[in-house]
């Protein structure tokens, strides 16, 4: 088939789905349906997909599986294709389909702008109408500044500068997608062999992902109805189910920001007291987004660009590191927030500051070395959300006390897990009942960890207080 006329009531488009597996305020795919043109949904397996982690490749191949069923059920389909280049794959759709312009929703991390922004320019230069969509994030980074004209490097008056702002109403899911004459060929799921590298944790974490449109919903709906009333207090305690549990679901676009937010400010004047604090939550990931567009060395190197003098360890292959890896540092709050990653995909939120907190300051580990194995492990990575989390937790990144905060994971988990629910929960070692989910940890980790629940408990690999004057000895005495 003959490239189309973009301007044509008939030449279908191309619908170039990312990280937004969804059909409700989607509004490329509102758009694409408003135009009354047949509408092509495609996933590209480009060089930037290919390169995830295993537990967040694992996670995007079910959504894609699941989002794929979705349209089938509206009448529509998923086109897969594999290429290292996504403009290739699209300029080969576009010969195939006559389809004359292509639709997507933005991405903010420094390759996607380039792949996108080259993407944009060749398909305008071949007559294709190319156009890209918001709808990842509330603001657009270009949006929000401060008085004098520049970003915001400080949460809290980025806080108060959109808390007051409107966020565009949630479009509905289009009543129908109009399908083209006939459908492109397509690649077979099953031979991209997403969960690969999972090996057998897939099975481990399955079981604990809520998948798709539909699902996350009623994780939001379950939230606001039951939890976010005591989300003040309850968001804190790791052994207590108080959070939404939506960053799964919002790293791959299965729910949209604007959706939550509407919500959650239905909930606050419903008087729900905890709603505020959920907005804030929401609006600390888009502060991670923002960031990311204005400064993309959060990504790689020190945000706090001071910091690059700073004599961090950087080998991975320190006993001390391998310990952190495997949860085996002999401090349970640790443990238990690495080994709850390795069996469910996720890590409560204080458990995650509480183990980057340890690397960086009681282990003087660089930052890098932990925000790669969460990539790695995590099927809620977020490349915003885990670059700023890590700085922030490492004294590197935007915090008003950039390293003076050194958590200590004992009195923490005294404060936080007084029962020990949660450090019972994850850690089977020294213990009569073992909980399941304990020992499910030893099914989910690689074998040649040679690990098992008879195993004693390791002592601590640093002592906490040694550990503490260790990091504020360095930070004192630094040249930077």
């Amino acid at each position: 088939m003959n490239k189309g006329d973009p301007l044509s009531e008939t030449s279908p488009i191309i619908l170039w789905l990312r990280r937004d597996l969804r059909l409700s305020d989607h509004p490329a795919l509102h758009a694409a349906c408003e135009s009354e043109r047949p509408v092509i949904p495609v996933f590209i397996l480009d060089t930037q997909f290919a390169s995830l982690g295993a537990a967040p490749k694992f996670r995007m191949g079910l959504g894609l599986g699941h989002h794929g069923a979705a349209l089938e059920d509206a009448g529509s389909r998923l086109i897969l294709r594999r290429n290292d280049s996504a403009l290739e794959a699209l300029q080969a759709l576009i010969k195939e389909t006559g389809a004359g312009a292509v639709y997507w929703t933005r991405q903010y991390d420094p390759d996607a702008i380039a792949r996108d922004t080259e993407a944009k320019s060749a398909l305008r230069e071949q007559g294709i109408e190319a156009k890209s969509f918001g709808g990842h994030i509330m603001f657009e980074p270009w949006t929000v500044e401060t008085k004098t004209g520049g970003y915001y490097k400080v949460y809290t008056p980025f806080w108060r500068n959109v808390k007051d702002r409107d966020v565009e109403v949630p479009l509905k899911a289009p009543p129908t997608i109009k399908a083209p004459p006939s459908w492109p060929a397509s690649d077979d799921l099953a031979d991209w062999k997403m969960d690969a590298a999972m090996m057998r944790g897939a099975d481990v974490v399955r079981p604990f992902v809520q998948l798709g449109e539909k699902a996350a919903q009623s994780r939001l709906g379950a939230f606001l109805a039951h939890k976010v009333a005591d989300y003040n207090t309850t968001r804190d305690l790791p052994g207590v189910d108080g959070t939404s549990n939506l960053s799964e679901n919002l790293a791959l676009g299965e729910i949209s920001p604007n959706q939550c937010w509407h919500a959650g400010q239905r909930a606050l004047q419903e008087g729900k007291a905890g709603a505020e604090t959920f907005l804030k939550e929401l609006v600390w990931r888009e502060f991670a987004y923002h960031l990311m567009h204005h400064t993309p060395r959060i990504l790689d190197r020190n945000w706090r660009e001071e910091w690059e003098a700073f004599d961090w360890n950087e080998d991975e292959r320190r006993a001390e590191v391998k310990a952190w890896k495997q949860g085996r540092t002999g401090i349970p709050f640790v443990d238990a927030a690495m080994r709850e990653m390795y069996v469910t995909g996720r890590m409560h939120n204080r458990g995650r500051m509480i183990v980057a907190s340890y690397l960086t300051k009681h282990l003087l580990c660089h930052w890098r070395i932990g925000q790669k194995w969460f990539e790695e492990c995590l099927i809620d990575w977020d490349p915003a959300s885990n670059a700023m989390g890590w700085q922030w937790s490492a004294g590197s990144g935007p915090d008003a006390t950039p390293y003076f905060r050194v958590f200590n994971p004992v009195t923490q988990l005294d404060k936080f897990d007084k029962n020990r629910d949660y450090a019972g929960r994850w850690i089977a070692e020294g213990r009569g009942a073992q909980h399941k989910d304990a020992l499910a940890y030893f099914e989910a980790i690689p074998r040649h960890w040679n690990m098992a629940a008879s195993d004693t408990y390791p002592d601590p690999v640093v002592d906490v207080g040694e550990g503490r004057k260790r990091a504020l000895d360095a930070y004192s005495n630094k040249s930077f």
